[in-house]
């Protein structure tokens, strides 16, 4: 009897202890109904909520001491916090005062703007070469530092990191060589791509800029110091789109030079060697692209400064294959059209009067030839897209290379130049117009709208072309000298206003200052770079997972571009806007791709968005969400993890 109401006696305690901890227990989940309602309203309309206070994500490193400090990635230098500095032993190791992101960023730019004024009557070329090494310094000790000042001082570093700076970066590279940056892949690595590939650090790449040094700018073969090209333009991808740049990958394809200075050079860092070519030149290609996207069966990769003779095969050969773009001809391309549409808007017009426009394009390598093709695919949907419109769009061009204009009587013509040769048959109804007419007689007789040159030959818009551009019928012609750097651009701002008229309108490559036209005008310098457009096509690409970047994505950017300026800005001949807005245009152009890929059915989705979720997206929600997936500059907490 004892052992049973033992027994009894503990049943009931574990029932009022089980009926205890129920009533807890649904207690606590009230509680939390009510806490997880209160969040949800403090929420409403967020996309995710993980908590009620801010805190950046903590980054789990396997390294420590003096090793941190020689990480780029993860150093910041006098930044660590005090606690930082006792968990990954660097305490002794920097100067006691714990520095904010600011008072560094504060400190750099008062250095920076103090060599400014004591070299400001030095040589240009000498000046832009040592702010870019210390750019470059800086680079190669805090990335985080880095990509913050440049983001924040975009419109005066950009000429630096990129054009037209990186000219001369490239033209010197063998001799400014310090630290390695990027891949490289060679004629000699053939047969081992696929394995180093893997040399790598990073296990995710998204974008890759590549290029084999052929045509850099329009200073020609730079061999493997064309490394420079990829590197910047990757600087742009950092800070305009918001990659992360623990993400992206400049490579070199180093198949030799044809540059015989170069080759003489004992400090030419790349291979001592004539070019690779035919067969030979595609299989190196071929092996590196089946290597990278063996490894990132998704990445991105951009195609830069090869020359003509391969860019447009290049491009056909993979473009339906793999997400991959080539810059020259479609990122140019885009940009120039989307100039034109400007063009057209600052006369007043619709945009869809392009296809009206009479335009001489001087130029006939991949950029020119891709401007031409991209302009013609544009006013042809204009004109309704059918094959009657294709050919009455083709009629609207005049194509001028260095032997003159191009016209069907040619013999041996590209075949890239062709559908825009003009019939020897309508040369006699124009003025008496003949093959290889020279520049100046073609504007004269044609009185073109737009006078576009992507040439590499400065000062090729002279005083006679201009002055026959004056005589235009077009209330406002356009003059884009768009070839760079600066030293190869077309002509200058001034010569444009002063030649043409304070009514043109005028953009270029690289920057030009603004032009004092008295009487409180102004002539605006238009910068048309690329740089308003790749970034945003590659940041769209990315989040839409598109199989593939197609030529209605392509249109759908430049038409973004376009209608980006205000009307009452166009109208006083601003048709670019300025590059400090470039964090904002490219969030806008990438939205524009993201649209543009789920309507052609190409979108597969990224991360935890699928194409399904991407559809149902509003035009405000695509741009929130492309902004909520570009990196920024911050210092996040470090944790060491063997």
């Amino acid at each position: 009897p004892d052992i049973l109401l033992l027994s009894v006696s503990h049943c009931l305690c574990l029932c009022l202890c089980l009926c205890s901890e129920l009533c807890w227990a649904v207690a606590m989940a009230h509680q939390l109904r009510i806490r997880a309602s209160f969040l949800s309203s403090m929420c409403a309309g967020a996309t995710r909520c993980f908590s009620t206070f801010h805190a950046e994500r903590p980054c789990i490193v396997h390294k420590r001491n003096i090793d941190i400090l020689h990480d780029p990635w993860f150093n910041k230098g006098t930044a660590f916090p005090a606690t930082e500095r006792d968990r990954l032993d660097l305490r002794g190791l920097l100067p006691p005062r714990v520095m904010t992101l600011r008072q560094q960023i504060d400190r750099f730019m008062g250095a920076f703007e103090q060599l400014e004024h004591e070299s400001k009557d030095g040589p240009s070329d000498a000046t832009a070469l040592v702010k870019w090494q210390i750019l470059n310094r800086l680079h190669d000790r805090n990335e985080t530092l880095y990509y913050k000042i440049l983001i924040d001082n975009i419109k005066e570093f950009a000429p630096i990191v990129y054009t037209p700076t990186v000219g001369l970066v490239c033209q010197n590279y063998s001799g400014l060589f310090r630290r390695p940056r990027g891949m490289y892949f060679s004629a000699a690595d053939r047969g081992e791509m696929m394995s180093m590939v893997y040399n790598w650090p990073a296990s995710k790449v998204d974008m890759i800029v590549v290029t084999d040094g052929s045509r850099i700018l329009g200073l020609g073969d730079l061999g493997v110091q064309g490394i420079g090209i990829p590197i910047g333009k990757l600087d742009l991808y950092v800070a305009a789109a918001g990659m992360n740049p623990q993400r992206v990958m400049p490579v070199m394809i180093d198949v030799g030079t044809n540059n015989q200075e170069l080759l003489r050079n004992p400090l030419y860092l790349g291979l001592e060697q004539q070019r690779l070519d035919g067969e030979e030149y595609l299989s190196v290609i071929d092996e590196f692209m089946e290597a990278v996207y063996t490894r990132w069966p998704n990445v991105i990769v951009q195609f830069e400064d090869f020359q003509s003779k391969w860019a447009f095969k290049l491009l056909e050969r993979y473009r339906s294959n793999y997400r991959m773009f080539n810059d020259d001809i479609q990122g140019t391309a885009g940009v120039a059209v989307a100039g034109l549409l400007g063009a057209v808007r600052a006369q007043g017009r619709p945009m869809s009067d392009l296809a009206n426009q009479k335009i001489v394009v001087v130029g006939a390598g991949s950029s020119g030839i891709g401007v031409l093709n991209t302009t013609k695919q544009a006013m042809a949907r204009m004109l309704g897209g059918t094959d009657v419109a294709v050919r009455e769009a083709s009629g609207h061009f005049w194509l001028v290379d260095k032997l003159g204009l191009v016209t069907k009587g040619r013999k041996d013509l590209d075949s890239e130049a062709e559908p825009f040769a003009r019939p020897v048959e309508e040369l006699g109804r124009l003025g008496g117009l003949r093959e290889g007419a020279p520049l100046a007689e073609v504007v004269k007789v044609v009185k073109p709208d737009v006078l576009l040159g992507l040439s590499g030959v400065g000062g090729i818009f002279s005083k006679e072309v201009l002055e026959a551009m004056h005589e235009s019928r077009c209330s406002r012609p356009a003059i884009f000298a768009m070839s760079n750097p600066t030293n190869n651009a077309e002509c200058t701002a001034q010569d444009a206003f002063q030649l043409v008229g304070p009514h043109a309108v005028f953009a270029s490559g690289s920057p030009f200052e603004d032009v004092d036209l008295g009487n409180g005008k102004i002539g605006r310098a238009n910068q048309g770079n690329n740089m308003y457009l790749f970034p945003g096509i590659g940041l769209g690409t990315l989040l839409s997972g598109a199989r593939v970047v197609s030529n209605g994505m392509l249109q759908a950017a430049s038409e973004c571009l376009a209608s980006y300026m205000k009307e009452e800005e166009v109208l006083e001949g601003v048709i670019f806007p300025s590059i400090s807005r470039i964090r904002d245009i490219t969030k806008k152009v990438a939205a524009a791709i993201v649209r543009e890929a789920v309507a052609e059915g190409l979108a597969e989705g990224y991360h935890n968005k699928g194409p399904k979720d991407l559809a149902q997206m509003s035009e405000e929600e695509t741009l929130l969400h492309v902004d909520q997936n570009m990196w920024y500059p911050t210092y996040s907490p470090l944790i060491c993890r063997k």
